[in-house]
């Protein structure tokens, strides 16, 4: 398989997974649906810690806004008051979904972020949009 020089391979982002720095203990991991699955489900494996999922839409499939503001599909169905939480996504550039899903989730204790690519607390990179290597 080639693959574009922007472009990052599962193995690429893999290895520097394994070797990102992660000094904070968190009580769970909460993935942005649908984006925030697979990098949370990474993030699983490498941390051993329960997933939640929370269920915001914005982005259609091309990455185009889908209205003027994310939405919540549905309420959390998991217990995140007083917990400390780190909120998965795939990419995070706007900030506007990250923002959002904050203020849903402002009775934990302490939320960091983390993204495959982005400006996140935790980020395996901070670049121009790529297409990640998961997508169809």
């Amino acid at each position: 398989m080639t693959v574009a020089a922007d472009q990052k391979t599962f193995a690429d982002i893999i290895a520097r997974l394994r070797v990102l720095a992660i000094p904070e203990e968190f009580d769970m991991i909460v993935a942005i649906a649908n984006g925030g699955l697979l990098p949370a489900a990474l993030l699983h494996e490498r941390l051993g810690l329960e997933v939640n999922v929370l269920r915001i839409n914005w982005r259609a499939p091309d990455n185009t806004p889908r209205g003027p503001a994310p939405r919540l599909l549905r309420e959390p169905d998991f217990d995140f008051a007083g917990k400390r939480l780190l909120l998965a996504d795939d990419r995070i550039k706007s900030g506007t979904t990250i923002v959002f899903a904050k203020q849903v989730l402002s009775a934990a204790a302490l939320i960091r972020t983390f993204a495959i690519n982005g400006a996140a607390d935790y980020a395996l990179y901070d670049e121009d949009c790529f297409r990640m290597p998961w997508r169809l």
